[in-house]
């Protein structure tokens, strides 16, 4: 069973940037497309970058050219590269697999950004 551990959240001001980090436990990391997710207050959680397990990436228009996905396999680690962060990008950012079925749902890490 892989458990994911999301961090690097915070508050920042518009404009700036943070680093997002998915701590994976288990072998089947590595094989799986992964994603971040977020879900703002309110809404249903949105799939915002996946990248596959050889490094192919996808990225929701909304954060195009702003956020950069990476992997980094020996690790089991994932980031999330936020840059030029708007009000619109608050909310709590989880990891998981980019399609089912999905690994248990961590517990997320908060984004703020304020304007």
């Amino acid at each position: 069973q892989v458990l994911l551990v999301e961090s690097g959240g915070g508050l920042v001001q518009a404009g700036g940037s943070l680093r997002l980090s998915c701590a994976a436990s288990g072998s089947r990391f590595s094989i799986r497309s992964m994603a971040w997710y977020r879900q703002a207050p309110g809404n249903e959680r949105d799939l915002v970058a996946s990248i596959s397990s050889v490094g192919n990436t996808y990225y929701a228009d909304s954060v195009r050219g702003r956020f950069s996905i990476s992997r980094d396999n020996a690790k089991n680690t994932m980031y999330l590269q936020m840059n030029s962060l708007k009000p619109e990008d608050t909310g709590v950012y989880y990891c998981n697999a980019a399609r089912a079925p999905f690994f248990p749902w961590g517990q997320g890490t908060q984004v703020t950004v304020s304007s």
